[in-house]
């Protein structure tokens, strides 16, 4: 091998956190693939690749040339990790293990593919979900399943409790992240996951109010009150939270309907139906992907406005973040539709921010784009929809809009630090 490969800054990195890679040691003006691959912990293969022409002083810095196709073209100092598609279809780039890295093999190569052949240089990077000085702690208080993540310090700092989809489970990596910028953040399951119930017809508010409960009697945590993270089915829960119980000050909606989906909600002695739908609108894609964005009845109309959440109870502010091609939900619908209820009601308008090209799955910044996977709880495969550069540009930008506002309603900051791309 003749050429090295560099990534800084050096060492492990958050996975949030941009870095620099560039090749020295190349020939002026030489052609090179870079080729980046990633195994995630069931072993599945995930590759991106991108071509490149060294400058004349043999050397290629990611954040100053821009790709010349493969997976990506254009100046992307990150396009290889946001870029990184599956080798099997239909398997989307998650976190199981918060505790342990991703480490991303990085390779240059001679020319420019297919026709690369010779190995010229590589490294391995590291890419944490657990940013230095979080805790990790499992939390199995009452009848609470869920994992609390706590930034370096003494305290107190800002609460958030974090729920993702109707998949079930429990999902760390959002919430391990977020607590590297200065929140304790609660990782919330509500069903299929330990003794938590198996189906969401059995999930009661009660449940998430015991949540809220932990969350304001923890000597790490500035109360009076907690924000809500909530994508997609987490959402839809986080605005009947925000609405029936107390001590809520700041949520943030991520891809969401404001009715209430899938199973019946409860919560005392009153019951918010489910949003009804029409599955004979389903639409299947091109490529075989169900697609749900139609099916789901109007919730304005009768009988359907019963599973409206009732959001003149709501305790704001909150800020809706809008895939515009989301293929789940009417998400740009249902979000001003949800600040027009608000405001007719003597509420403060919410922020919303719409995404063009952007997909229903909103992660932390650098994921790959998730088009379609088979759904853990559907086991049928779902369309996601969104653009790969455009997905990538937003979850950037969003990770930031989410970290400002809860700052901003949780703490009394104005603003954070903001991420490069």
């Amino acid at each position: 091998m003749t050429a090295t490969v560099t990534v800084e800054p050096a060492g492990r990195c958050p996975w949030d956190e941009p870095v620099r890679i560039a090749v020295r040691g190349l020939a002026p003006g030489q052609r090179v693939t870079l080729r980046a691959s990633l195994r995630d912990e069931k072993s599945a293969l995930f590759r991106a690749h991108a071509r490149y022409c060294a400058d004349a002083h043999g050397g290629l810095d990611l954040g100053r040339a821009p790709a010349l196709g493969g997976s990506f073209a254009g100046l992307e100092p990150m396009g290889l990790f946001w870029a990184l598609e599956p080798e099997k279809p239909l398997v989307q780039l998650v976190k199981r293990d918060v505790l342990t890295p991703f480490a991303v093999k990085l390779e240059v190569l001679d020319g420019h593919e297919p026709d690369t052949e010779r190995l010229l240089g590589q490294t391995v990077h590291e890419r944490d979900f657990l940013p230095p000085g979080v805790r990790r702690q499992p939390v199995r208080a009452g009848r609470v399943r869920a994992t609390l993540f706590l930034p370096p310090g003494a305290g107190p700092f800002p609460g958030i409790i974090d729920l993702f989809g109707s998949g079930g489970g429990l999902c760390e990596y959002r919430a391990s992240l977020l607590a590297g910028h200065g929140f304790v953040v609660l990782a919330l399951a509500f069903f299929r996951f330990e003794d938590l119930p198996k189906y969401l017809n059995d999930v009661c508010l009660e449940y998430f109010e015991e949540a809220v409960d932990f969350m304001l009697q923890h000597p790490k945590v500035k109360g009076p009150s907690v924000g809500l993270l909530g994508f997609s089915k987490g959402g839809d829960l986080c605005l009947s939270m925000a609405s029936f119980l107390k001590n809520i000050t700041a949520t943030v909606v991520i891809n969401a309907c404001v009715a209430n989906t899938i199973a019946p909600l409860r919560y005392k002695d009153m019951i918010i139906p489910d949003l009804s739908n029409d599955t004979a609108k389903c639409k299947i894609t091109e490529s075989g992907f169900w697609s749900f964005v139609d099916i789901w009845n109007n919730p304005l109309e009768k009988p359907n406005h019963q599973s409206l959440i009732p959001l003149e109870k709501a305790q704001g502010p909150f800020l809706f973040i809008v895939g515009m091609d989301d293929q789940n939900w009417k998400s740009e619908f249902y979000a001003q539709l949800a600040s027009e209820r608000l405001q007719a009601h003597g509420k403060d308008r919410p922020e919303i921010i719409y995404y063009p090209g952007t997909g229903h799955c909103i992660g932390p910044p650098y994921f790959p784009l998730c088009r379609a996977s088979v759904h853990a709880f559907l086991s049928q495969p779902v369309s996601y929809g969104g653009e790969p550069k455009a997905h990538s540009r937003a979850q950037v930008d969003a990770w930031q809009q989410i970290q400002t506002f809860f700052h901003k309603h949780l703490s009394g900051k104005k603003s954070v630090k903001p991420s490069k791309m």
